[in-house]
This record gives C-alpha cells, structure tokens and sequence, in this order.
C-alpha cells in the first residue's frame, strides 16, 4: 500500500510540473532592461524613477570604484572611487532606455562636475554607466542633443562610462523617500535640486520628454497614449493649451456628451456646454463631478484653478467663476484635444446608455 501511495505522490508529481511547464511556455515572460544611473543623492533619484511608467524597480547603491561591497561612510569619505547611484530595471516596451535617460536629465544639474546642488565631492558626480554598446550610443547621443538645446550655458559634465559592479546600499538607503517622506521632502527642496528643476524644465517640456503613462483601456475603449495625436499629447500630459476659435469642438451644437480622449470617462455634457466667447469649449458643470479634479495652478504668474480627469489624470482646462450666473456661475473652460464627443444618438452603442436621460424632454 505504501508503494501506491508512493507512486501516485510521485505521478502527481510529475504531472503538475508538465502543466506548469506547458503555462510557462505558452507564457510571453516580460522584457527587462536595466539601467545604472548617478545623480548625486540617491534618495532622489531613486525617488523621481519610482513615479515614472514602465519603471519595475529601483535600487540605491554605488558603483565605479575598485573597492569591493563599500559601505556608505566609505564612498562618502570620497576617497573609494565611487559615486552614489541607481540601478533601474524597467520595461523597454513602456518606457525607452532614451526616455529613462531623459528622466535622469530633468532631475540633475548636468554642468555641476564637483556634485550636485548642496552635495559635493567626487562621490556625487554624475554619470551614465552603460551596460552594453547599445545604451552607449543612446547615452551619447541623449548628451549631445542636450548640449545642442541651448538650455544650459556651461557644458555637459555629465561622464558616460562603461558600468562595473554595482553594489546595492544599506536597507535604510532604500524606498527612503517613503521610509523618512518628511525629512526626504525637506532635504530635497533644502538642497536646491527642487528649485532647479523646477525653474529649469517647467519651461522647456518638449527637451527631453518624459516616458509616456499607460493608462491602460477604460470600459469605453479609451486610447493607450501612444496613438494620442501631438495636440492631443501636448493638453492633456504637457499641460498644454490649443488655440482659441481653433479647436474641434469650441462651436459644437450637437447634442452629446465629452469624455476624457485617453480614457473614456465622462466629463461633460452638451447640456451644460454655453458659448463663452472665449473660442474654446466652454461648461457650467460636470456631469459626474468626482471624475473631474480640481488643483491649485500658479504656473504662468497666475492664480488659477486647473482641472484634471479623475482616472486619466489628463489636463482638461482651467475654472473659472464667470459664468452664467443662473446656472451657477461657474466656467470650465476645456481644451478639445482632451475631449472625445459621443453624439446622442451613440451613447447606448458606445457604453454610456445611462447619459440618455440627460436628453429626455421635460
């Protein structure tokens, strides 16, 4: 009996690692890529690439020295060789290895060859260490379009160099912007990186854009970002605006309702849409007001109240209290590239058959 017992354990056996075998071969593993990074303080920029899409892990550590598992008050002394640094593993489907780079220059002073901002000393310099021939090339040529931008009147002193070991640093090193949020967020806007980047690349968004988000499909059948057209990208991740009397819907009469372009979800209604005379689409309400978002915006040298999807987290337009008094009063004034019109007459094939009532005469 113990025999059987034995030999039906083992048939079992067998028989789940056939059928994990087959479920791993029909299964598409995902792509990986790997990237080593130094931008002074790794507290940052392990910070800044765990928010951006297509970005699987992020490490702090150091490299490019000879000693072998330094610690951090030895690459600190700046006397091992090495610079703290970064290792991110990242998709290349969703986010490009020139795009990853792109991140890494919209975080950094890349003229500083003695540190970066408050941190000095060799063991904060920055650099990119490639891994192969490839990510050479793209780091070569990411520098170079840099230095052509005009945004930067001193040269690049950023070191492309090929990567070494790279040693992962202490555990309290990791996640410690979420570990310490209040003392990391101090440090970075007491350092001066803050400010840098802020007055730096707020201005010139189209250097160096960032990896496009993936807000994958809504039950509407929203678009992935990549088949957005340039205005349409422009609005509604670059917080851009279109021009007025230029726009697709701005003079739209037809009844129906506005949804978010990336994702499908309902903003606003021809119901509610009134001619502002400002030359863009112009509503006194949402329909489903907690899909849309309201944010302080001081950018431009202005007050103002910007609103964003809920989901899509798309620039739409901006708020503004001078509109029709009988109905509230308010204006939300939104750009048409954020917008996707459903006619009335399509609102049950496209998904959005409750929206029907809102055009029942009463």
């Amino acid at each position: 009996m113990r025999f059987i017992i034995n030999t039906l354990i083992m048939v079992a056996a067998v028989l789940n690692f056939a059928i994990f075998s087959l479920a791993e071969e029909g299964a598409t593993p995902m792509k990986t890529e790997k990237a080593i990074l130094a931008g002074g303080c790794f507290w940052c920029t392990e910070s800044v690439f765990k928010k951006i899409h297509g970005v699987i892990d992020v490490l702090a550590g150091y490299t490019g020295g000879e000693e072998k598992d330094p610690n951090y008050e030895e690459v600190g002394s700046g006397t091992t060789g090495h610079v703290e640094a970064i290792e991110v593993t990242f998709n290349p489907d969703q986010a490009s290895y020139e795009e990853v780079l792109n991140v890494f220059w919209r975080d950094i002073d890349p003229t500083d060859p003695g540190g970066q901002f408050a941190d000095r000393g060799p063991q904060y310099k920055t650099a990119i260490f490639y891994l192969n021939d490839e990510q050479k090339r793209i780091a070569e040529e990411s520098k170079a379009k840099l230095a052509k931008s005009g945004m930067f009147d001193k040269p690049i002193a950023t070191q492309i160099l090929k990567a070494g070991p790279f040693y992962r640093a202490e555990e309290y090193h990791q996640d410690y912007s979420e570990k310490q949020p209040e003392h990391y967020k101090r440090y970075r806007i007491g350092s001066g990186r803050e400010a840098f980047v802020n007055s730096k690349w707020k201005s010139a968004p189209t250097i160096c854009p960032l990896p496009r988000k993936n807000p994958g499909q809504s039950k509407a059948g929203g678009k992935d970002l990549t088949k957005l057209s340039s205005m349409e990208y422009k609005v509604t991740q670059e917080n851009g605006t279109e021009p007025p009397f230029q726009n697709e819907y701005w003079n739209n009469h037809e009844e129906g309702i506005y949804v978010d372009v990336v994702t499908g979800e309902p903003l606003f209604s021809s119901v509610d849409k009134f001619d502002s005379g400002t030359g863009w689409p112009s509503f006194t309400k949402p329909i489903e007001p907690a899909n849309v978002i309201e944010k302080e915006d001081a950018s431009h040298f202005m007050q103002r109240t910007e609103v964003r999807s809920k989901d899509g987290d798309s620039h739409l337009g901006h708020l503004f209290g001078d509109g029709p008094a009988d109905q509230g009063g308010m204006r939300y004034c939104i750009n048409s590239a954020a917008l996707k019109f459903i006619p009335k007459k399509d609102l049950e094939k496209k998904g959005y058959g409750q929206y029907k009532k809102l055009f029942e005469k009463k």
